[in-house]
């Protein structure tokens, strides 16, 4: 499917099942896309996660039967997916700023309607990409699970850990002091970071990670191989996280919708850092977004 119309079908299958128990595997199955490339696509292109928007809309649809309705408010939050009314309370009253009770009393609520999804071409400038064909290759790295709504807020935290723990002794040119900092020297552990959508649950792997190079895994490592794959591969130039998170945000409202000769594949992507020249900081400072693609046919 198209990715304009992925985006448009996820939304409108999203509306026909609001009071309905679905999740972003549901959708994603809808839509015949990965759950970790249509949530991220739809971050990117409508500003909301998939969860949020979810929730979001049946708040706003639960007001508008506090309005219209002398129905309990309890049947009400059962119907948007709430268990307790206490917890559908504590919901509500955080979303609109007012308590249902409050509504039925005449309070006003905080509308949000349905997204409709537009592009606009704006500008003259290309996109800096080539396509690449890989052959099979292995990562090796450091794993922790996310949640695509929390993700973009912890992963930094995930590398300042990382970092902490393992880098800064090599860092600072001391030799490797555990099997783990030799790993990390033997494979340059930092170069990647990679996330796989195999687990399911609006969750996924990210790890931080380098091209394996064989050799002993430390206990709590893992090694992930990546299938023989054509890649986007897209440069960027500026500090880190604002560079990649703008190129990001491109290759999903510019690149994507209506591309012609491709469409995503796949279950990962990979953000790639120069480790050899420059500071993440640095307004120069170059890095990469790969993304698994497939020619259309």
């Amino acid at each position: 499917m198209e990715w304009l119309s992925a985006i448009r079908a996820a939304i409108d299958y999203i509306e026909k099942h609001l009071t309905d128990d679905i999740s972003a595997q549901d959708v994603a199955g809808q839509v015949y896309l990965s759950p970790f490339f249509l949530q991220r696509g739809f971050s990117w292109m409508t500003g909301y996660g998939m969860g949020e928007y979810l929730r979001s809309r049946r708040l706003y649809q639960a007001a508008l039967d506090l309005q219209g309705t002398d129905e309990k408010v309890i049947d009400i939050a059962l119907r948007y997916g709430y268990e307790t009314s206490e917890s559908f309370t504590k919901a509500f009253s955080r979303f609109h700023g007012v308590t249902p009770s409050q509504v039925r009393g005449g309070a006003s609520v905080r509308a949000f309607l349905p997204l409709t999804i537009k592009i606009s071409i704006q500008g003259g400038h290309q996109m800096d990409y080539k396509i690449t064909p890989m052959f099979p290759f292995k990562v090796i790295g450091f794993q922790k699970v996310f949640d695509n709504e929390t993700a973009y807020a912890e992963t930094p935290k995930f590398w300042d850990e990382i970092c902490e723990k393992y880098a800064y002794n090599v860092y600072a040119g001391n030799a490797p002091a555990n099997p783990y900092e030799q790993a990390l020297v033997d494979n340059c552990i930092g170069e990647y970071g990679v996330c796989i959508d195999d687990i399911g649950n609006g969750k996924f792997r990210y790890l931080i990670a380098g091209k394996y190079t064989g050799g002993d895994v430390p206990e709590d490592m893992v090694v992930y191989e990546f299938p023989r794959c054509d890649w986007a591969v897209f440069n960027c130039l500026g500090p880190i996280p604002e560079a990649l998170q703008s190129v990001n945000t491109r290759i999903f409202r510019e690149w994507l919708p209506g591309n012609p000769d491709y469409e995503l594949c796949g279950n990962a992507s990979v953000e790639w850092y120069d480790c050899v020249n420059g500071k993440k900081s640095d307004p120069d400072y170059h890095s990469a977004i790969w993304v698994p693609v497939k020619k259309r046919t």
